[in-house]
């Protein structure tokens, strides 16, 4: 359905061509003086120049043209504004369309197209930390978006499984279990099905392994020959390499599943890799790639750049490829695979030097269609309460779990000193809370902007919070439950201003999700849902619901919370969270 704006804009328009004036001075804003009107048009100021009179007199023709039906204000003020008021009624039409209509008639601009959101960045053999947790929650929001706006979404982790950590860990473990038969060149036989090592033995041997090559020329040698042997095929490691793969990813899925994240493809840079020599070939044939000291490069920049673009190394002068490499050759296999018509990728924003070179070889390169497009939503890193670096106590990088933990245990300790529910209930409502102070906390920032983790804040029922808005959800279903079946009541007019806020406040979710999806912000989200709340309790403390007499009143304002409850439900959901039942 149209938004509400588009159609005030189409009524203003008709207006102007009715007084007999261009129907392009018809555009409607929302009033910057909320306070005069909610709604406005300046377009007789314009209109003047063109027909030389007063604005005024337009404004005043223009206002004579409209329907005052959709009207409880509308007037020509000096000196040629046109300030508009809805009217309950209009309010009201577009309220039940937006009921009864799917996904509440929000327009679905990904119809028939597929969106691939990149995002995560987990590695293998390496503990999630707390800098995966904004890419992890950005990602996972902006694909639940893009699928609301009807987009086909794949999202894809991206594993860093194939580089210079596998080859450090199997050097590492050649040391310590030399005997193993993964490092037999005679051995013919079936390799173990259990791994030579538990998870944590894993996550100590590869910061081990990755200290000694910096100090140790041979070693490191070592882990760059296995790194490339493992590339070539070499049967044991390919075997230590494919129990790397499940033991990680076993942990991965465990943390990733208390986030709410979930991914369609689990897919590495080991994946991309039978991609890259034909890649690479036809790069070079056709002239995109050539030799510059000795590496194999693809130069990107561009007539009018007002800084430099360095050209995009694919094969270093050692022979080895990197991440832009690994990068266009995923690509290669998305288009293959699933010909995206937007590729979406979300890291921390210091590469966005790199993505700016790979999306441009990819378009230049003819890897991807030229109407593909391209994003990367660059990060800012979220600090501690005192605004560095989050840290732990001993000064090392805290764990994801532990964040989580942290967070799950302070939110119990208030759920259970206040009795917000019973002893049976308090591990469900905790964890929907916990998780919702997080994703909150987080989301509600610019994604590109740094931000201070401050666990207190965040979890606190009051204020911007995700607890905020579970509790206003908590208290809509309370009421709905105590009013029995109301799926079915109509909206009605608004009888009061605080009625009248709270419809127009549900009337901005459209245009919402659009600019969230356009500007890949679910920040715009947290901000809808925190005025849309404010809203829902102004109304709640300013007008007898349930205590209300007259019935049919009584089933309007029944109606009205009960629209918005499902909006805010659907918001939590796209943004990665959901409500319990009692808070």
């Amino acid at each position: 359905m149209k938004r509400i704006l588009d159609i005030i804009t189409a009524n203003m328009q008709q207006a102007f061509a009715d007084a007999g004036y261009d129907a392009a001075f018809g555009t409607v804003t929302v009033s910057n003086r909320p306070d005069l009107c909610e709604y406005q048009c300046n377009g007789a100021l314009a209109a003047a120049k063109q027909y030389k009179c007063a604005p005024i007199q337009i404004a005043s023709a223009v206002v004579a043209k409209l329907d005052a039906n959709d009207y409880d204000m509308v007037e020509a003020v000096m000196p040629g504004f046109i300030n508009l008021k809805l009217s309950g009624s209009f309010l009201q039409r577009y309220l039940e369309e937006m009921r009864l209509a799917e996904d509440f008639g929000v327009e679905k601009t990904g119809a028939g197209k597929t969106a691939v959101v990149d995002y995560g960045g987990a590695n293998v053999a390496k503990p999630l930390h707390i800098g995966h947790l904004r890419p992890a929650i950005i990602g996972e929001a902006l694909k639940r978006l893009h699928k609301f706006m009807g987009y086909n979404t794949i999202g894809d982790v991206h594993l860093g499984d194939w580089g210079l950590q596998i080859g450090l860990i199997v050097a590492e473990l050649q040391v310590r279990k030399p005997d193993l038969p993964y490092f037999d060149p005679d051995f013919t036989g079936e390799y173990p099905k259990e791994a030579p090592f538990t998870l944590s033995e894993l996550e100590e041997i590869y910061p081990t392994a990755s200290a000694k090559k910096k100090e140790d020329a041979e070693f490191a040698e070592k882990a760059h020959v296995a790194t490339f042997e493992l590339q070539q095929g070499h049967p044991g490691y390919r075997a230590i390499w494919q129990h790397i793969m499940r033991v990680s990813l076993e942990d991965l899925h465990r943390i990733y599943d208390l986030l709410d994240v979930h991914f369609e493809k689990w897919l590495g840079e080991s994946d991309a890799d039978p991609y890259i020599p034909a890649m690479i070939q036809r790069l070079k044939d056709e002239g995109h790639a050539v030799m510059s000291e000795g590496a194999l490069v693809f130069p990107v920049a561009e007539e009018g750049d007002k800084k430099e673009v360095p050209p995009c190394i694919l094969v270093k002068s050692d022979g080895a490829a990197i991440y832009a490499t690994t990068d266009l050759a995923t690509m290669v296999q998305r288009m293959q695979d699933w010909a995206p018509d937007k590729m979406l990728y979300v890291t921390d924003k210091r590469q966005n030097l790199h993505f700016e070179q790979v999306f441009r070889a990819a378009k230049k390169g003819g890897i991807v269609r030229p109407e593909t497009e391209l994003g990367h939503v660059g990060h800012g890193t979220m600090n501690g309460k005192d605004g560095k670096p989050f840290k732990t106590r001993d000064g090392g990088v805290l764990r994801l779990e532990q964040l989580i933990s942290d967070m799950t245990d302070f939110v119990r300790g208030k759920v259970v000193e206040n009795k917000i529910v019973s002893d049976d209930e308090v591990d469900e409502t905790t964890a929907k809370i916990a998780l919702a102070a997080l994703k909150y906390g987080d989301l509600s920032n610019q994604p590109t902007k740094d931000y201070n983790f401050d666990l207190e804040r965040f979890a606190a029922f009051e204020g911007n919070t995700g607890p905020y808005i579970l509790y206003t959800i908590v208290r809509i279903k309370s009421i709905l439950a105590k009013f029995g079946a109301w799926e079915h009541l109509s909206i009605q007019a608004p009888t009061n201003a605080s009625a009248k806020d709270l419809m127009l406040s549900i009337t901005k979710l459209g245009p919402t999700l659009e600019a969230a999806l356009n500007t890949s912000s679910p920040n715009q989200i947290c901000a809808y849902i925190y005025d849309l709340a404010g809203c829902v309790n102004k109304f709640y403390h300013e007008t007898r619901i349930l205590g209300e007499e007259d019935g049919n009143l009584k089933n309007g304002y029944i109606a009205l919370i009960g629209l918005a409850k499902r909006i805010l439900e659907a918001c939590i959901h796209i943004l990665g969270f959901s409500a319990p039942e009692k808070m």
